[in-house]
């Protein structure tokens, strides 16, 4: 890969990395799930788990291999959750067709009891 080649990579993924923490922090670009476990928690621990998904900040090598900061791993309560963020295109049928593009991308981010997975 030659340098304007890892500019323009480089780039793209801070376009992705720019709505995804956008999306996680401010709730805008797409749609919240949740699971039955972490419904079962109750409403406040919910809300817990939602502003520690939104203040996550521990982005390493490990969890963020592609540098697009849409996964993590939260303890609450004694409980790993994890939370993931996936790309549709408007239908919500397929993929994205370019994650950088609010324009053709949905975003939903999944929150889970690490044992659900």
């Amino acid at each position: 890969m030659n340098t304007h080649e890892k500019e323009c990579c480089a780039e793209y993924k801070q376009r992705i990395r720019d709505l995804n923490d956008q999306f996680r922090k401010y709730r805008v670009g797409g749609y919240f799930c949740i699971t039955d476990g972490i419904v079962a928690l109750g409403h406040p621990t919910y809300l817990n788990i939602i502003k520690a998904v939104a203040e996550f900040d521990d982005f390493t090598d490990d969890n963020d291999p592609h540098k697009e900061h849409d996964f993590g791993v939260i303890n609450i309560q004694g409980q790993n959750i994890f939370w993931k963020i996936d790309y549709y295109n408007n239908n919500q049928q397929y993929a994205s067709p370019d994650p950088s593009d609010p324009d053709v991308t949905i975003r939903y981010l999944t929150i889970m009891l690490a044992a659900e997975y």
